[in-house]
């Protein structure tokens, strides 16, 4: 491939690389085109081969590196491509911060949290060290507040620096199981508005899931001194956790004595903590830089071609190396730790695509076999690699004493090598499935413009219903609505086993794929384990017990319907259609939905400072539809834009944005006193439909009897949203939420 050859993209990829990734002048006005941006990537990181002396020519590498990237063979994350060879040059995505239990501890690790998501990074922490809530401050002689409130101060810094950003700022938030305040720390998301920008996850240890089996006590610790406090009930502790879970998919788990197990330098740091989507466990101070491999473009002629997939590791492991060199780090304590102990993240996409194209089903014994078998390869050769990098440029600095560090042991560039990430918007880029993960549709709805419906096919599947003749656009469409292929008898039955989506495959089926690869991988894999609306808490229960039996270092789940941005596009299947579900937003994103001729709904007063204001909504079957507002006094400035609110409301809502996304938007913008008026303390006309759309979702929650769907659109583009590997992801526009 030439210098100047140009990536094959998918019209989607051009789109969600104009949208997020191209350097633009300070009118917005893009300056380059893809296949400038994944130039200016592949010089910039080669360039570090001068930088530390190689012998490899810097241009040759170069090359390369562009073609593996404008091949769509691998891809470094987001951070990378957008930054490398630009001013601001942070190419990380993953960082954890250590969070001590003083109170300058605690606000030097939210200062330094700001500097990290200003530069486009996620961030991690435990907050297990901070003395529990009640507990004694001897230098005031006052109580402390526990790790909950400050979780709260991290989280509105978050919301502060994300809004100017291209990537939005995520944080994980760990507690550790026999901390003082972990039921708490359980139950902080039953309020879905509150933490928005955090997923939290229990670290687990083995002395508790031992108690957990065995339906027995464990102890509980105070962090400040290590007193034990008393105990608790394992079961019931792991049964609420698993209530949760089920009920809006946080908190999830995570093994920390497992993490620990394949700490490659213990003699450093112990690991408390991961990256947010958890795939990537550090040390504090600790950043990880990521890339994938697309494994869709290494099957030739119906099987894995490894030699390619040999070459291409091979190139990964060094252009991640090299990543760490050109690498402008948010803080020099960051850039220290880094470079100490150069870890890299070589993980995979494409996986669910490769297993079509050989014609095994992702749910097939076939493709655990084989998935062990290409993430061992991955794994050995990217371990190869880095050995080999060492005698070129030295191990990596605290290899004394790690590890690896025995009699006759090879020296290692990189204390570890690989990590399966979520692979959201650079798998779009990609035209790939995401990650490990299994397909999440064969057939989506696309909204292009206003008006504009688009069918989007997968398009191997696509080239099969050619090739055998059953394609048409009637059928594209109805597998859109229906959401899966396997009860449409248009369909050969091969085709359907084949082409099997994240909501056709058992719970036990994701958490077997997840810990295939886990075996063969140095960090850990960010997976989502789908439930479908009508699984049960003890379904929940079994897929821990199963994650933590197989050797799985963490898990998250998620029940259909249960959480904010739920996939509607798709149709999902007969236990996931909005009509069982009794959501709180739209039937299918992207498409506005009609006005039936009645509709039924409530009115609220809320006492604003213009007077009694009148807040009507109303629902269809599929939930809010429109919103009407009715001033006390007649006329006026108030009238009006009270009226426009409702009907950009309404606008909105038939057009698929959530409801808590309205009231995230409008709720505390004030125009009057500070303190409010009435009971409910409205501050502004807005604010008043904020509380007032509150107020009937929580009646609407309460007559249902459980946490209801909150909706399925994104929120930029009204496109289909899915739950992969922690996150949020749109495969219309690229928006991506990890938190």
């Amino acid at each position: 491939m030439s210098r100047k050859a140009s990536p094959q993209l998918s019209k989607n990829a051009v789109t969600v690389l104009n949208r997020r990734y191209l350097k633009r002048d300070k009118d917005g006005t893009i300056l380059e085109k893809p296949e400038d941006m994944f130039r200016r990537v592949a010089d910039f990181i080669a360039s570090a081969e001068e930088k530390i002396g190689s012998k490899v020519a810097p241009k040759e590498l170069a090359d390369e590196f562009y073609r593996m990237i404008t091949a769509l063979e691998f891809m470094p994350n987001s951070p990378t491509l957008m930054n490398a060879g630009r001013e601001l040059g942070q190419l990380s995505a993953c960082f954890v911060l250590p969070v001590g239990d003083s109170m300058e501890e605690i606000f030097e690790a939210i200062k330094q949290t700001a500097l990290i998501h200003k530069s486009g990074g996620g961030t991690g922490f435990s907050f297990s060290r901070i003395r529990p809530s009640n507990d004694v401050v001897l230098s005031t002689k006052g109580v402390s507040s526990g790790p909950l409130s400050f979780m709260q101060v991290f989280d509105a810094a978050t919301e502060t620096i994300k809004q100017g950003g291209t990537r939005r700022g995520a944080n994980m938030g760990i507690l550790r199981v026999d901390h003082p305040d972990i039921m708490d720390f359980i139950m902080c998301k039953r309020d879905q508005t509150k933490l928005n920008n955090f997923n939290i996850s229990v670290g687990m240890t083995e002395a508790f899931m031992e108690a957990v089996e065995n339906d027995t006590e464990y102890e509980i610790v105070n962090p400040r001194d290590g007193e034990v406090l008393g105990t608790k009930s394992a079961r019931k502790v792991f049964d609420h956790i698993v209530d949760m879970a089920w009920s809006n998919g946080e908190p999830g788990i995570i093994f920390l004595d497992r993490l620990n197990r394949d700490n490659p330098t213990p003699h450093i740091g112990e690991i408390e903590a991961t990256n947010p989507c958890g795939e990537q466990p550090l040390l504090g101070y600790e950043s990880c830089n990521l890339g994938s491999i697309n494994l869709s473009k290494l099957v030739n002629n119906g099987e894995v071609d490894w030699d390619r997939l040999d070459h291409v590791i091979k190139h990964a492991v060094r252009f991640l190396d090299n990543v760490i060199e050109v690498n402008n780090y948010p803080l020099a304590r960051i850039g220290e730790m880094t470079r100490a102990n150069r870890k890299i993240g070589l993980g995979v996409m494409g996986w669910a695509d490769m297993l079509v194209l050989l014609g095994f089903p992702y749910n097939s014994d076939e493709a655990l076999k084989l998935g062990m078998k290409v993430m061992q390869f991955i794994n050995d050769v990217s371990h190869a690699a880095s050995q080999q990098l060492a005698v070129e440029r030295g191990a990596f600095p605290n290899f004394k004493g790690s590890v690896f560090d025995r009699p006759k042991a090879k020296k290692i560039r990189n204390a570890t090598t690989t990590t399966i990430a979520p692979t959201g918007t650079i798998s779009i880029i990609c035209n790939a499935s995401s990650g490990i993960e299994p397909l999440f549709a064969v057939s989506y709805v696309r909204q292009v413009l206003d008006n504009d419906i688009l069918v989007e096919v997968h398009p191997i599947f696509e080239e099969i219903a050619r090739e055998r003749g059953f394609y048409s656009p009637e059928l594209m469409k109805k597998i859109a609505e229906h959401g899966t292929v396997q009860d449409i008898e248009e369909i050969p039955e091969d085709v359907r086993t084949l082409f099997v989506t994240a909501h056709d495959i058992s719970p036990e089926d994701h958490i077997r794929m997840q810990a295939a690869f886990q075996n063969h991988t140095d960090n850990a894999v960010s997976k989502t384990v789908n439930f479908c609306k009508n699984a049960t808490r003890d379904d929940v229960a079994k897929v821990y017990r199963l994650a933590y039996q197989s050797g799985c270092k963490g898990v998250t789940i998620y029940r259909d319907g249960s959480r904010d941005m739920q996939v509607l596009s798709v149709g999902g299947t007969s236990e996931a259609r909005p009509e069982d579900n009794v959501p709180m937003e739209t039937g299918k994103a992207g498409r506005k939905r009609e006005r039936p001729r009645a509709l039924k709904g409530a009115t609220y007063q809320m006492e604003t400072g213009c007077g009694p204001l009148y807040i009507t909504v109303n629902e269809d079957k599929s939930g809010v539809f429109e919103l009407f507002t009715t001033m006390g006094k007649a006329g006026g400035c108030a009238a009006s834009q009270c009226e426009a609110i409702g009907r950009l409301v309404s606008l909105a809502w038939r057009s698929g944005v959530q409801a808590r996304q309205a009231v995230k938007q409008m709720i505390g913008i004030t125009c009057h006193k500070p303190a409010g008026f009435g009971a409910n303390r409205v501050t502004s006309c807005a604010d008043a439909v904020a509380k007032a759309i509150q107020l009937h979702m929580a009646e609407r929650e309460e007559m249902v009897g459980e946490h209801t769907q909150n909706g399925g659109a994104c929120p930029e583009c009204g496109g289909p949203v899915e739950h992969e590997g922690g996150c949020c992801v749109c495969h219309s526009c690229g928006y991506s939420e990890c938190a």
